[in-house]
């Protein structure tokens, strides 16, 4: 019976943090979308169009920002109704050129060039000083909107006077995907929409459904003007001024932060592991960052279970530890007397609750794609990514990890650097070390 016991209180040890935090919340909100059917709002259509900002950060984005201007031209959106502004923040390639022939082929847009101080937020909070819009919505150059984006986006705040900023879906290219040549980048892009698809069609939406959505997309996000002129603005002193910006919101004004889900913005595939690596990097960095800034004061555990930003803080990069020294430490488990099999049992067990998790993450995202047929086609032939996406997951949250690291080691001066030029530098220190102690013992003899 001690036995039995014993096993059972590893399995539970095991099985408790994916369980409580990751298996229950979504299958809770599976079955309310498909029982109770009360996830989104009622929403009426627009009696008139008001006048709405889009502001389209550059920095050399000749190659995309045709196509991005162009998804605005094409919006169903009046473009009577939208001033546009292209915040250029330093570019030194042919974007005025690119910009200039949207400019002439898109003559009924309001086309506007700013030319702004370096950086995103800089970029950002100049356009926001020159908007006229009711609405301001951010969205990049390398990517572009479904056509009815701007329209759901409105037609949200317009339905619902307490919402203050919004984030749209943001799903990769699949067009890209298909075109990329090499089947292991192509295997990883397939994952890496797998997972978008998640977090913003499950994930968030879980987040937006309490009100507690933690970060508003940088790719595609939108403002009521006022509420943007009650913050500090972007901050330019941080790598994750969405995030920050999202803060700045919720714990000044105390308003709705929500997501959109049928506005869509289409980013552009990752293009090497190499670059998942350093925007992974960079996104840990920023939540570091932002959560220093805002939260020191009720950073308590024992808000865990009624503050949000704590108990998400602690999931993402606490329990994050915990995740990986579970994995590494299976192989001291078994030289500790734990059995093999067990191990090998606990294993599969956890491969197949991910799997579970991942495929009601499926249906949940294939409903609310339900008005975008290609998408959900497209997402139902890479139903296998449930398969996958457990071992991507694991490998993201192994870059966090050394984000997390990276963050404590260089607080102030930190950048990204490619996991080549790390590995390099772990590497050359191991070996000085090794040769000192080398010296060191040739001495002692």
């Amino acid at each position: 019976m001690a036995l039995i016991f014993s096993r059972l209180g590893f399995w539970l040890a095991w099985l408790l943090i994916p369980i409580l935090f990751e298996f229950l919340p979504t299958c809770s909100y599976f079955l309310r979308l498909r029982f109770f059917k009360k996830i989104a709002p009622p929403s009426e259509s627009l009696s008139y169009f008001p006048y709405i900002t889009v502001i389209v950060p550059v920095y050399n984005s000749e190659k995309t920002l045709y196509k991005c201007l162009a998804s605005l031209n094409d919006s169903t959106y009046p473009n009577s109704s939208m001033q546009i502004i292209v915040a250029n923040n330093h570019s030194t390639d042919q974007s005025f050129a690119v910009f200039e022939r949207a400019r002439h082929n898109f003559n009924r847009l309001n086309l506007q060039w700013l030319e702004t101080d370096p950086g995103k937020a800089r970029a950002l909070n100049a356009a926001i000083y020159n908007a006229r819009g009711k609405y301001i919505l951010n969205i990049d150059s390398d990517g572009f909107l479904e056509k009815n984006a701007l329209l759901n986006i409105v037609t949200r705040f317009e339905n619902d006077a307490q919402i203050l900023a919004l984030t749209g879906t943001i799903l990769i290219n699949k067009e890209l995907i298909k075109q990329t040549k090499s089947w292991k980048l192509r295997f990883l892009q397939a994952n890496e929409y797998f997972e978008y698809t998640r977090a913003f069609l499950t994930g968030r939406q879980i987040e937006s459904a309490k009100n507690q959505l933690f970060t508003l997309s940088g790719a595609f996000s939108a403002f009521r003007k006022e509420t943007l002129f009650q913050t500090f603005l972007y901050n330019p002193q941080t790598v994750g001024e969405d995030t920050e910006i999202t803060f700045q919101i919720r714990t000044k004004l105390k308003g709705k932060i929500v997501l959109c889900p049928n506005a869509i913005f289409y980013a552009e595939p990752i293009e090497s592991l190499a670059a998942l690596y350093l925007q992974r990097q960079r996104w840990q960095r920023g939540q570091i960052e932002t959560a220093q800034a805002f939260m020191q004061e009720n950073a308590d555990l024992k808000t865990f279970f009624s503050n949000f930003m704590i108990r998400k803080m602690m999931i993402d990069h606490t329990f994050i530890f915990c995740r990986i020294i579970w994995v590494f430490g299976l192989f001291v488990l078994v030289y500790l007397g734990y059995s093999p099999l067990l191990l090998a049992c606990s294993l599969g067990l956890l491969y197949l609750l991910y799997i579970f998790n991942e495929f009601l993450n499926l249906l949940v995202a294939l409903h609310f794609l339900r008005d975008f047929p290609k998408e959900k086609t497209y997402l139902r032939h890479k139903a296998w990514c449930c398969l996958t996406i457990p071992f991507y997951n694991l490998l993201c949250a192994l870059i966090r990890l050394l984000g997390i690291i990276n963050s404590i080691t260089f607080p102030a001066k930190w950048r990204a650097q490619e996991f080549s030029s790390e590995w390099s530098q772990v590497t050359t220190i191991v070996k000085k070390d090794l040769k000192h102690l080398a010296q060191r013992k040739d001495q002692h003899e």
